[in-house]
């Protein structure tokens, strides 16, 4: 009984693979795989597009959200009068201070509290008022340059000011005052400096120079009126305007 040779086998295997390599790829295959490719594009176009003017909408929906004033009504007791004030929660203390109650004593120098031209006193205690939001100071005692002399009769630093030439071109005065006044204060009360550590007087230590000029680094001049500064406020703290 004879056999297929292995090599006839091979030949027939080998046309049978160039016979199916001929053949071309049906129509309708090729047609079934742009169809597909296009429909899944417009779809995914369609999504995109659909989804653009949403996102754009909500974009503008922040970007409103973020602008439109959120006004609030605070009590501000400036100088011993309440204020009853509507405002944007944004406001500062400075700005609600010199646009809406017309107190234009404390300036505007730096706005980003560097300077010391806005300081003003909160229960006491000095701050920079343009870097305090008038909300945080609802109900508080606020005492601006407008409110420390008594009628006629300045205040005890005010007056030490005019007499030693404590100012120049006047911008920073008020902030320079406000900050003095404080400083007596807060020294009357043992409060201690960086000086007071470093000389080791922490026990009531007397208000040298060094200790003025660190107490009152907070407050600038650009004129340079420093010495004259510290003179006055070291006439005050010894009780003497001169």
């Amino acid at each position: 009984m004879s056999s297929q040779r292995c090599t006839d086998i091979e030949d027939q295997e080998d046309q049978l693979e160039d016979t199916l390599s001929d053949q071309p790829t049906s129509p309708t295959d090729i047609e079934l795989s742009r169809r597909t490719f296009v429909k899944a594009a417009g779809i995914l176009g369609a999504a995109v597009a659909t989804g653009i003017p949403h996102l754009a909408a909500a974009e503008e929906a922040q970007a409103a959200a973020a602008t439109t004033p959120q006004m609030l009504s605070v009590t501000l007791k400036v100088n011993g009068t309440a204020h009853a004030l509507s405002l944007d929660t944004r406001t500062s203390l400075l700005d609600a201070l010199r646009e809406h109650l017309a107190l234009t004593g404390s300036k505007k120098g730096c706005d980003h509290g560097q300077c010391g031209a806005c300081t003003v006193l909160v229960d006491g205690r000095r701050v920079n008022s343009c870097l305090t939001l008038a909300v945080m100071a609802n109900g508080a005692e606020i005492t601006t340059i407008e409110g420390l002399a008594k009628g006629d009769e300045l205040h005890p630093v005010q007056a030490a000011f005019l007499e030693h030439d404590g100012f120049q071109c006047g911008y920073c005065t008020p902030g320079q005052i406000c900050s003095a006044v404080a400083l007596l204060n807060e020294h009357k009360h043992n409060t201690l400096s960086t000086v007071s550590f470093e000389t080791g007087h922490t026990t009531h230590p007397e208000l040298t120079d060094n200790e003025i000029r660190e107490r009152m680094s907070g407050n600038i001049c650009r004129c340079g009126a420093y010495p004259n500064i510290v003179a006055a406020v070291r006439a005050v703290a010894k009780g003497a305007s001169a």
